[in-house]
């Protein structure tokens, strides 16, 4: 499923990226914060990856894996690394504690023998027992030599490494060789508690050795790797990367031949699969939904599924199937085939379409990531704690995640921590520490930061000809949709085209409309002034229908009266003459369908206590660029990977941002610019405490301070769909955990899809 989210290559990326105040955060209620245990009902959703064992698996054949494009660089410590990069290297290098299905880092035996703290004082201390058959693919040992390399690239001390990430590496003192050759010692300066992030991937020193090497010699090519793949070729013209079994794997021997990563566009896929270039690819529910369909009419309407792929697919049952995808029913398809030819054609192409869709399974499960909704606080109305209390009160997020994961059949619990998913060690759920749903508490702490219902309206009372409030008012334009009201300056000298404007108020209201509608499909509308009677009237003119014989006794009124407002813009909070409105921002793009059928939602139970949003559609490939790194945002929706290492990856995006000296904010990863030095504390002490359960117990209380500040609400775990051949195992929704590629097969020998040759 497509979703804007947070550009990176791994799930530790977040750890660095080029990199409001609120002082003191008063937190109501600190629920979650404490060190009871797990939650639960903290259940993960299990991988759905057909798994097989070894021997159910052919030997040989070529897989086709659909990734969004070429990757920039094959070096992930880069700041363009993106999930191409992990997913390529993935195969190809050392990966010391790769992530388990539950979220957890696991020692990795096919190249460490152990790994653990030996010592803790003076200084913390790791002594790491390597494979013995542990080898680069020009037959080196794995070895100290490149661990040291590595370390020196990222410590962050020699500028010429342009690397986008150095955490944890800053903190080590120095590497050494143990009592022999497979033992590597690495001496801390100061205790870190996520010790097994780092040397994942581990480059060989022939990469990270010098400058040259790492900034410009791994982006294209990787001579010498270590994993059960090797690198045959990089081709970006023809959009692939290739890679064949390593003759030098030392653990249990690839299943594949070769796996080819495919460059296709999201929007791409379903025709991808359709003409079998991909037997591999992650999809959005639109094609989901046509391979669910494809299966349902397989052997015809009602029958049993045919024998072999597509086998049984009659005309009729194409028919019904494409009269479902295109949202009509059977009646309606029949009229229609009858009628025109074109619809004939169609559903042949459709037939056809199904016949090959009907070979692949959709594997679903949640992705390691959640979708949140980001409050920018650095000024303006989101600057106020109360406001964004407020907002995040009024949401429904249980009603949010069911629109995005109950139509999939996924579970829908909205998740409870910034730093942990359900299912992870040390969840918890920490919301307690903002509230629960609340529209009558929020509407308190909105009246209470001074927004108020009619707030935008320009108060009269007390207002008299010479008087402080006129003088102050004098030559200040009235606020959008206001008129000067009875007794100002303006009122006079407007009065005649006030008479003309309300002659005219049918053709307004008709073009009003159009207006709104032409501004909704341009990609910028506002929410919250566009209903009927919403628009204020203002001021004290008398309408050319008040001046008629016969008018309504009492129709005048006396001068220096101002018009009651409508009772919708009473309705609308403001402050201080100025209305409560807020920049949503989305993307536009085909892909980002779910984040706009959310936004629109949350634009609605904004609505409903008074608060208008300013809705503005924006192309994905600027949405996170130019929007919200940049902060030109109030609301925003976007996504952050789980990790395993939440004490360090955590900290840059919640961390409070530090003024620059060009007097701009230094926001690391916070781009909602809210933050706390108490929040950076817990953070500081969980990163360097040993003790797993005192750093989570750290972590759980930063959590409940998160919330309370109210910066990110997460809204629902993301959905993972991924469109399968059905003769694959151990290829799917992977979850939490790295895929285990060797294991990677079909269950009958065969060369799927086009090889890499692309010869048959």
């Amino acid at each position: 499923m497509s979703h804007v989210g947070v550009p990176r290559g791994t799930a530790r990326k977040r750890r660095s990226v080029a990199l409001l105040a609120t002082g003191v955060l008063t937190i109501p209620v600190l629920a979650g914060c404490t060190s009871d245990g797990e939650d639960p009902t903290s259940v993960a959703v299990p991988q759905d990856i057909a798994p097989a064992s070894r021997d159910r698996v052919a030997d040989g054949s070529t897989l086709n894996w659909a990734i969004d494009a070429v990757p920039s660089t094959l070096n992930a410590f880069q700041a363009d690394a993106d999930g191409a990069t992990t997913r390529i290297t993935g195969a190809l290098l050392p990966s010391l504690f790769p992530m388990d299905a539950k979220g957890e880092p696991r020692l990795n035996p096919d190249y460490l023998e152990s790994a653990k703290v030996i010592e803790r004082e003076p200084k913390q201390v790791v002594l790491y027992k390597l494979n013995q058959q542990a080898v680069w693919s020009d037959g080196r040992e794995i070895g100290a030599p490149d661990f040291v390399a590595q370390w020196r690239a990222l410590s962050g001390k020699d500028s010429a490494f342009w690397t986008a990430r150095n955490a944890g590496y800053e903190r080590i003192e120095k590497i050494e060789r143990g009592k022999d050759d497979l033992q590597v010692r690495v001496t801390f300066s100061k205790p870190y508690a996520d010790w097994r992030s780092l040397f994942s991937p581990l480059y060989p020193k022939e990469v990270t050795g010098s400058p040259g090497t790492f900034n410009d010699g791994a982006r294209t090519t990787l001579r010498n790797t270590a994993g059960p793949f090797r690198l045959r070729s990089v081709n970006k013209p023809k959009g692939t990367v290739v890679l064949d079994r390593n003759p030098r794997w030392w653990g249990d021997e690839a299943r594949l031949d070769s796996l080819v990563f495919r460059a296709v566009e999201p929007g791409k896929r379903t025709d991808a699969l359709a003409e079998g270039t991909v037997d591999v690819a992650d999809i959005d529910p639109a094609t989901a939904n046509s391979i669910a369909l494809a299966a349902r009419y397989r052997g015809g309407k009602g029958g049993p599924p045919a024998h072999g792929p597509g086998a049984g697919i009659t005309p009729a049952a194409a028919l019904r199937s494409w009269a479902l995808a295109h949202g009509s029913d059977e009646e309606a398809a029949e009229t229609a085939r009858a009628a025109r030819e074109e619809t004939r054609e169609a559903v042949a192409v459709y037939a056809a379409e199904q016949k090959s869709l009907s070979g692949f399974a959709v594997r679903k499960s949640l992705e390691p990531s959640y979708t949140q909704l980001a409050l920018n606080g650095e000024s303006g109305p989101l600057s106020d704690d109360r406001v964004r209390r407020a907002i995040a009160r009024t949401l429904d997020r249980q009603e949010l995640a069911d629109a995005v994961l109950k139509p999939l059949g996924l579970p829908a619990k909205p998740p409870g921590s910034h730093l942990a998913l359900a299912g992870q060690p040390g969840y918890k759920d920490g919301s307690g520490a903002l509230g629960e749903r609340d529209t009558k508490e929020a509407q308190a702490l909105l009246a209470d930061a001074g927004w108020t219902p009619g707030g935008a309206l320009r108060s009269t009372r007390d207002t008299k000809a010479g008087s402080e409030a006129e003088k102050k008012d004098e030559g200040e334009k009235p606020a959008a949709g206001e008129k000067p009201a009875a007794g100002e300056k303006a009122a006079d000298e407007d009065k005649d085209e006030k008479a003309e404007k309300a002659g005219k108020k049918d053709e307004k209201a008709e073009d009003t409309e159009k207006d709104d509608k032409a501004s909704r499909e341009e990609g910028e509308y506002t929410v919250g002034d566009d209903k009927p009677g919403s628009r204020s009237s203002g001021g004290s003119g008398v309408t050319a229908q008040d001046k008629q014989p016969g008018g309504v006794a009492g129709a005048y009124a006396p001068v220096g009266t101002a018009a009651p407002a409508p009772a919708a813009v009473k309705s609308r909070l403001g402050k201080d003459g100025k209305p409560l409105s807020l920049r949503f921002v989305l993307p536009s793009g085909p892909g980002s369908q779910s984040l706009r059928t959310v936004g629109e939602k949350i634009v609605a139970m904004l609505d409903s206590i008074g608060i208008s949003t300013q809705v503005t559609k924006v192309a994905d490939d600027s949405y996170f660029k130019d929007h919200i790194a940049s902060g030109d945002y109030d609301l925003a929706l976007y996504s952050w990977p789980a990790t395993a290492y939440p004490a360090t990856d955590g900290r840059p995006i919640f961390a409070k941002p530090e003024p620059a000296t060009d007097g701009s904010l230094l926001v690391a990863q916070n781009y909602t610019r809210v933050g706390s030095d108490h929040i950076d504390q817990l953070f500081d002490r969980a990163v360097a405490e040993l003790d797993a359960d005192a750093s989570r117990d750290l972590l759980k209380q930063a959590d409940a301070r998160i919330w309370a500040a109210a910066g990110s609400i997460p809204l629902y775990q993301r959905p993972q769909l991924v469109a399968v051949d059905k003769k694959l195992a151990n290829i799917g929704a992977f979850g939490f955990a790295a895929p285990r590629y060797q294991d990677i097969g079909f269950t009958a020998r065969q060369a799927a899809g086009p090889p890499a040759n692309g010869k048959k």
